[in-house]
Protein backbone atom coordinates (compact mmCIF):
# COMPACT_ATOMS: atom_id res chain seq x y z
CA UNK A 1 0.00 0.00 0.00
CA UNK A 2 0.99 3.29 -1.12
CA UNK A 3 1.38 6.12 2.12
CA UNK A 4 -0.70 8.74 1.41
CA UNK A 5 0.70 12.26 2.48
CA UNK A 6 0.52 13.66 6.21
CA UNK A 7 -1.86 16.81 4.60
CA UNK A 8 -2.88 15.27 0.94
CA UNK A 9 -4.79 17.10 -1.75
CA UNK A 10 -8.04 16.17 -2.64
CA UNK A 11 -6.21 13.83 -5.60
CA UNK A 12 -3.94 12.86 -3.71
CA UNK A 13 -6.95 11.13 -1.35
CA UNK A 14 -8.23 9.60 -4.20
CA UNK A 15 -5.01 8.02 -5.45
CA UNK A 16 -4.18 6.37 -2.38
CA UNK A 17 -8.18 5.42 -2.66
CA UNK A 18 -7.14 3.86 -5.38
CA UNK A 19 -4.71 1.96 -3.94
CA UNK A 20 -6.19 -1.20 -2.93
CA UNK A 21 -5.15 -3.44 -0.22
CA UNK A 22 -4.64 -6.89 -1.30
CA UNK A 23 -6.03 -9.66 1.37
CA UNK A 24 -5.93 -12.97 -0.41
CA UNK A 25 -5.75 -14.07 -3.94
CA UNK A 26 -8.27 -11.69 -6.23
CA UNK A 27 -9.69 -10.45 -3.22
CA UNK A 28 -9.03 -6.93 -2.44
CA UNK A 29 -9.78 -3.96 0.87
CA UNK A 30 -10.75 -0.38 -0.03
CA UNK A 31 -11.71 2.43 1.69
CA UNK A 32 -13.25 5.87 1.56
CA UNK A 33 -12.04 8.92 2.51
CA UNK A 34 -14.14 10.44 5.86
CA UNK A 35 -15.65 13.71 4.35
CA UNK A 36 -18.88 13.45 5.59
CA UNK A 37 -20.69 12.07 3.32
CA UNK A 38 -23.27 9.34 4.17
CA UNK A 39 -22.74 7.57 1.62
CA UNK A 40 -19.66 6.20 -0.58
CA UNK A 41 -19.93 8.01 -4.11
CA UNK A 42 -21.23 5.79 -6.53
CA UNK A 43 -17.84 6.87 -8.98
CA UNK A 44 -15.40 5.69 -6.27
CA UNK A 45 -16.80 1.90 -6.20
CA UNK A 46 -16.80 1.89 -9.62
CA UNK A 47 -13.29 3.16 -9.99
CA UNK A 48 -12.06 0.91 -6.87
CA UNK A 49 -13.83 -2.31 -8.71
CA UNK A 50 -11.82 -1.24 -12.03
CA UNK A 51 -8.93 -1.35 -10.39
CA UNK A 52 -9.34 -4.31 -8.21
CA UNK A 53 -10.24 -6.32 -11.85
CA UNK A 54 -7.17 -4.88 -13.86
CA UNK A 55 -4.78 -5.69 -11.05
CA UNK A 56 -6.03 -9.72 -12.08
CA UNK A 57 -4.96 -9.38 -15.84
CA UNK A 58 -2.18 -8.93 -17.69
CA UNK A 59 -0.77 -5.64 -17.85
CA UNK A 60 -1.05 -5.31 -21.59
CA UNK A 61 -4.24 -6.18 -21.52
CA UNK A 62 -6.68 -2.64 -20.83
CA UNK A 63 -10.16 -2.08 -20.38
CA UNK A 64 -12.57 -1.72 -23.22
CA UNK A 65 -15.39 -1.61 -21.01
CA UNK A 66 -17.67 -2.12 -17.82
CA UNK A 67 -20.96 -2.64 -16.85
CA UNK A 68 -22.09 -2.01 -13.44
CA UNK A 69 -25.01 -2.10 -10.62
CA UNK A 70 -25.52 -0.17 -7.85
CA UNK A 71 -27.40 -2.39 -5.18
CA UNK A 72 -26.61 -0.91 -1.31
CA UNK A 73 -25.41 2.41 -0.38
CA UNK A 74 -21.70 2.08 0.49
CA UNK A 75 -21.17 2.81 4.18
CA UNK A 76 -17.80 5.20 3.97
CA UNK A 77 -17.24 4.41 7.62
CA UNK A 78 -15.97 0.53 7.24
CA UNK A 79 -13.79 -0.63 3.87
CA UNK A 80 -15.19 -2.23 1.20
CA UNK A 81 -13.92 -5.85 0.04
CA UNK A 82 -13.57 -6.79 -3.96
CA UNK A 83 -14.17 -10.50 -4.97
CA UNK A 84 -12.90 -10.77 -8.30
CA UNK A 85 -14.02 -13.88 -10.30
CA UNK A 86 -12.39 -14.91 -13.72
CA UNK A 87 -14.97 -15.47 -16.31
CA UNK A 88 -13.05 -15.71 -19.09
CA UNK A 89 -8.98 -15.62 -20.06
CA UNK A 90 -8.79 -15.65 -24.37
CA UNK A 91 -6.26 -14.68 -26.38
CA UNK A 92 -7.76 -11.04 -26.71
CA UNK A 93 -9.80 -10.48 -24.12
CA UNK A 94 -10.25 -11.04 -20.52
CA UNK A 95 -13.60 -11.05 -18.46
CA UNK A 96 -14.03 -10.13 -15.05
CA UNK A 97 -16.57 -9.96 -12.56
CA UNK A 98 -16.40 -7.72 -8.91
CA UNK A 99 -18.50 -7.69 -6.45
CA UNK A 100 -18.72 -5.01 -3.86
CA UNK A 101 -19.23 -6.50 -0.20
CA UNK A 102 -19.92 -4.52 2.75
CA UNK A 103 -21.75 -6.03 6.70
CA UNK A 104 -21.98 -9.12 4.48
CA UNK A 105 -23.96 -8.20 2.05
CA UNK A 106 -23.34 -7.16 -1.73
CA UNK A 107 -23.26 -3.24 -2.45
CA UNK A 108 -22.05 -3.43 -5.98
CA UNK A 109 -21.25 -5.51 -8.97
CA UNK A 110 -19.28 -4.86 -11.86
CA UNK A 111 -18.33 -6.92 -15.31
CA UNK A 112 -15.55 -5.25 -17.22
CA UNK A 113 -13.42 -6.65 -20.46
CA UNK A 114 -10.09 -6.18 -21.13
CA UNK A 115 -8.27 -6.42 -24.75
CA UNK A 116 -4.84 -6.20 -25.87
CA UNK A 117 -4.52 -2.96 -27.95
CA UNK A 118 -4.98 -3.57 -32.06
CA UNK A 119 -5.34 -1.74 -35.03
CA UNK A 120 -8.81 -1.40 -36.50
CA UNK A 121 -11.63 0.42 -38.75
CA UNK A 122 -11.33 4.40 -37.22
CA UNK A 123 -14.18 6.87 -36.60
CA UNK A 124 -16.02 9.31 -33.80
CA UNK A 125 -18.68 11.50 -33.59
CA UNK A 126 -17.62 15.45 -33.61
CA UNK A 127 -17.24 17.43 -29.96
CA UNK A 128 -19.87 20.15 -29.76
CA UNK A 129 -18.93 23.40 -30.41
CA UNK A 130 -19.14 25.00 -26.87
CA UNK A 131 -16.81 28.06 -24.89
CA UNK A 132 -13.13 27.00 -23.60
CA UNK A 133 -12.92 26.23 -20.34
CA UNK A 134 -10.83 29.43 -19.56
CA UNK A 135 -13.65 31.68 -20.44
CA UNK A 136 -15.82 29.93 -17.83
CA UNK A 137 -16.01 30.82 -14.18
CA UNK A 138 -14.00 28.64 -11.84
CA UNK A 139 -15.63 26.96 -8.76
CA UNK A 140 -14.04 29.50 -6.37
CA UNK A 141 -15.87 32.76 -8.74
CA UNK A 142 -19.26 30.73 -8.79
CA UNK A 143 -18.66 30.57 -4.88
CA UNK A 144 -18.15 34.22 -4.48
CA UNK A 145 -20.79 35.40 -7.06
CA UNK A 146 -23.83 33.06 -6.51
CA UNK A 147 -23.72 30.94 -3.38
CA UNK A 148 -24.44 33.32 -0.43
CA UNK A 149 -28.24 32.87 -0.72
CA UNK A 150 -28.04 29.35 -2.11
CA UNK A 151 -29.41 26.41 -0.35
CA UNK A 152 -26.60 24.66 2.23
CA UNK A 153 -26.43 21.43 -0.31
CA UNK A 154 -25.20 23.76 -3.04
CA UNK A 155 -22.82 25.51 -1.24
CA UNK A 156 -21.46 22.66 0.34
CA UNK A 157 -21.03 20.87 -2.74
CA UNK A 158 -19.09 23.95 -4.70
CA UNK A 159 -17.09 24.57 -1.15
CA UNK A 160 -15.37 21.54 -0.65
CA UNK A 161 -12.19 20.77 -2.51
CA UNK A 162 -13.00 17.56 -4.89
CA UNK A 163 -10.27 15.91 -6.95
CA UNK A 164 -12.52 16.86 -10.03
CA UNK A 165 -12.78 20.28 -11.05
CA UNK A 166 -15.68 21.19 -12.92
CA UNK A 167 -17.02 24.22 -15.48
CA UNK A 168 -20.51 24.02 -16.80
CA UNK A 169 -20.94 25.30 -19.62
CA UNK A 170 -24.00 26.83 -18.37
CA UNK A 171 -25.24 27.54 -14.80
CA UNK A 172 -28.66 28.12 -15.02
CA UNK A 173 -29.75 24.63 -13.89
CA UNK A 174 -28.23 25.54 -10.46
CA UNK A 175 -29.98 28.38 -9.29
CA UNK A 176 -33.54 28.65 -11.57
CA UNK A 177 -36.34 26.38 -11.75
CA UNK A 178 -37.11 26.60 -15.43
CA UNK A 179 -37.31 23.91 -17.65
CA UNK A 180 -34.27 22.83 -19.83
CA UNK A 181 -33.54 20.80 -22.45
CA UNK A 182 -32.17 17.53 -20.89
CA UNK A 183 -28.43 18.55 -22.73
CA UNK A 184 -25.33 19.66 -20.74
CA UNK A 185 -21.69 20.45 -21.34
CA UNK A 186 -19.31 20.53 -18.86
CA UNK A 187 -15.61 20.58 -18.39
CA UNK A 188 -13.77 18.55 -16.10
CA UNK A 189 -10.11 17.94 -15.29
CA UNK A 190 -8.02 16.47 -12.60
CA UNK A 191 -7.31 18.61 -9.62
CA UNK A 192 -3.49 17.53 -9.47
CA UNK A 193 -1.30 15.39 -11.48
CA UNK A 194 -2.18 11.72 -12.29
CA UNK A 195 0.06 9.31 -12.71
CA UNK A 196 1.32 8.21 -16.37
CA UNK A 197 -0.18 4.54 -15.83
CA UNK A 198 -3.23 3.33 -18.01
CA UNK A 199 -4.57 1.49 -15.08
CA UNK A 200 -4.62 4.38 -12.80
CA UNK A 201 -6.28 7.06 -15.49
CA UNK A 202 -8.64 4.37 -16.62
CA UNK A 203 -9.63 4.45 -13.44
CA UNK A 204 -9.61 7.86 -12.35
CA UNK A 205 -11.33 8.17 -15.85
CA UNK A 206 -14.39 5.84 -14.60
CA UNK A 207 -14.08 7.82 -10.90
CA UNK A 208 -15.30 10.88 -13.13
CA UNK A 209 -17.84 9.71 -15.14
CA UNK A 210 -20.15 9.44 -12.52
CA UNK A 211 -20.38 13.08 -11.89
CA UNK A 212 -23.66 15.21 -12.97
CA UNK A 213 -25.38 12.66 -14.87
CA UNK A 214 -28.76 12.50 -13.09
CA UNK A 215 -28.56 16.14 -12.92
CA UNK A 216 -29.09 16.11 -16.18
CA UNK A 217 -31.93 13.73 -16.48
CA UNK A 218 -33.43 16.29 -14.05
CA UNK A 219 -33.63 19.65 -16.33
CA UNK A 220 -37.09 19.18 -18.06
CA UNK A 221 -38.32 18.85 -14.82
CA UNK A 222 -36.83 22.22 -13.18
CA UNK A 223 -35.13 20.48 -10.38
CA UNK A 224 -31.89 19.14 -9.84
CA UNK A 225 -30.11 16.58 -7.28
CA UNK A 226 -30.26 19.54 -4.24
CA UNK A 227 -33.56 19.48 -4.46
CA UNK A 228 -34.32 18.07 -0.63
CA UNK A 229 -38.07 16.71 -2.34
CA UNK A 230 -36.53 14.47 -4.78
CA UNK A 231 -34.89 10.94 -4.20
CA UNK A 232 -31.85 10.24 -6.55
CA UNK A 233 -29.63 7.34 -6.98
CA UNK A 234 -27.66 5.97 -9.85
CA UNK A 235 -29.10 2.48 -10.57
CA UNK A 236 -26.38 1.05 -13.50
CA UNK A 237 -23.99 2.62 -14.78
CA UNK A 238 -21.79 1.36 -18.45
CA UNK A 239 -18.71 2.68 -20.10
CA UNK A 240 -16.91 2.29 -23.06
CA UNK A 241 -13.32 3.16 -23.46
CA UNK A 242 -12.53 4.16 -26.74
CA UNK A 243 -8.90 5.99 -26.94
CA UNK A 244 -6.34 6.51 -24.33
CA UNK A 245 -5.46 10.20 -22.85
CA UNK A 246 -3.35 12.00 -20.33
CA UNK A 247 -5.27 13.35 -17.67
CA UNK A 248 -3.07 16.62 -17.72
CA UNK A 249 -6.04 18.92 -19.42
CA UNK A 250 -9.30 19.41 -19.27
CA UNK A 251 -12.25 16.75 -21.11
CA UNK A 252 -15.34 18.13 -22.16
CA UNK A 253 -18.16 15.69 -20.82
CA UNK A 254 -21.40 16.12 -22.99
CA UNK A 255 -24.53 14.76 -22.11
CA UNK A 256 -28.37 13.99 -22.76
CA UNK A 257 -31.08 12.34 -21.72
CA UNK A 258 -33.28 10.87 -24.00
CA UNK A 259 -35.99 9.31 -21.97
CA UNK A 260 -37.42 9.49 -17.98
CA UNK A 261 -40.32 7.35 -16.65
CA UNK A 262 -41.83 4.37 -14.15
CA UNK A 263 -39.17 7.13 -11.52
CA UNK A 264 -36.18 6.47 -13.48
CA UNK A 265 -33.85 8.35 -15.46
CA UNK A 266 -31.61 7.71 -18.52
CA UNK A 267 -28.12 9.64 -19.41
CA UNK A 268 -25.85 9.29 -22.09
CA UNK A 269 -21.81 10.91 -21.82
CA UNK A 270 -19.17 11.27 -24.66
CA UNK A 271 -15.95 12.29 -22.99
CA UNK A 272 -13.89 14.50 -25.41
CA UNK A 273 -10.33 15.60 -25.00
CA UNK A 274 -10.39 19.46 -25.85
CA UNK A 275 -8.47 18.67 -29.23
CA UNK A 276 -12.22 16.69 -29.65
CA UNK A 277 -10.52 13.08 -29.56
CA UNK A 278 -13.53 11.18 -28.25
CA UNK A 279 -11.78 9.17 -25.48
CA UNK A 280 -15.33 7.35 -23.75
CA UNK A 281 -18.81 7.02 -23.74
CA UNK A 282 -20.96 6.45 -20.97
CA UNK A 283 -24.56 5.72 -20.26
CA UNK A 284 -26.28 5.34 -16.60
CA UNK A 285 -29.88 4.98 -15.51
CA UNK A 286 -30.82 6.44 -12.33
CA UNK A 287 -33.75 6.93 -9.73
CA UNK A 288 -35.43 9.95 -9.68
CA UNK A 289 -38.36 10.37 -7.97
CA UNK A 290 -40.61 12.11 -5.26
CA UNK A 291 -40.37 11.40 -1.95
CA UNK A 292 -43.24 9.63 -0.16
CA UNK A 293 -43.79 12.26 2.33
CA UNK A 294 -44.03 14.95 0.00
Amino acid sequence: MTRAPENPTAMETLLSTLDLEPIEVDIFRGRSPQVGWQRVFGGQVIAQALMAAQRTVERERLVHSLHAYFMRPGDPSVPIVYQVEHIRDGSSFNTRRVVAIQHGKAIFALSASFQIEEPGFEHQIVMPDVPAPETLMDEREIAKRYLANAPEAIRKYWGRERPIEIRPVSLTHYFSDKKLDPVQHIWVRANGPVPDDRYCQASVLAYLSDMTLLDTSLYPHGTSIFDQTIQVASLDHSMWFHRPTRLDDWLLYTQDSPSASGARGLTRGSLFTRGGVLIASVAQEGLIRKRANE
